[in-house]
């Protein structure tokens, strides 16, 4: 959704462009200066909202510069429920990144802002992707619903983890180009190389 989308009322606009201002912000100012050289206050000042307004939507500077995994999740997760229970595991979460790489493509100057701060930050750049232990653990659980494995199998597990380094290998590639190519095009690339077993180039 675009902030003009009518299905938003001006509340969740107004949210939303504060979001955005403050996510911005951070990106922004971490880009020029680095991750520790930047406080909470200065990002809230740059956003023209106080620190307590920062924490109304976001728990950390950290959260600021990877974007709201926890919408991200949701996302993810109902894309993966919609895929046919037919579909290989692996391919149903390359169809479940479809609409978060759309979006990303469709905002790709804060996107190529945000993969340019965490590349520079290699501690930021796990977060991007798998949020958090809450994120993984959710996709493990549906991964396993799919397969009709238990969720402590190490199947589900590795299917969630090689996904995930596809769709960070895509955006980091993106980004490396300034956003020219199509990510969802890298990302399918990423994907199709793994269900290929990742055969050595070397070889032909």
């Amino acid at each position: 959704m675009t902030f003009d989308d009518p299905q938003l009322g001006r509340r969740d606009r107004k949210k939303r462009q504060t979001r955005t201002a403050l996510a911005t912000a951070a990106l922004r100012l971490v880009a020029e200066r680095g991750l520790d050289q930047v406080t909470v206050e200065e990002i809230s000042e740059a956003a023209d909202v106080s620190a307590r307004t920062f924490f109304n939507y976001f728990p950390t500077k950290d959260d600021a510069l990877v974007g709201d995994t926890e919408v991200d999740r949701v996302r993810v997760l109902r894309a993966l429920a919609a895929v046919p229970a037919e579909q290989p595991a692996l391919e149903a979460m390359r169809r479940a990144f479809v609409e978060l790489v759309d979006e990303m493509q469709g905002d790709a100057e804060l996107w190529l802002l945000r993969m340019r701060v965490v590349v520079q930050h290699p501690v930021l750049l796990a977060r991007l992707v798998s949020g958090n232990a809450t994120t993984e653990q959710a996709l493990v659980s549906a991964v396993a619903d799919r397969t009709g494995l238990p969720v402590d199998h190490g199947y589900p597990a590795l299917v969630v983890a090689v996904a995930g380094a596809a769709l960070r290998t895509a955006m980091v590639r993106w980004a490396a180009c300034g956003g020219a190519g199509s990510l969802a095009t890298l990302l399918d690339e990423a994907f199709a190389a793994v269900a290929a077993g990742l055969p050595d180039p070397r070889t032909g």
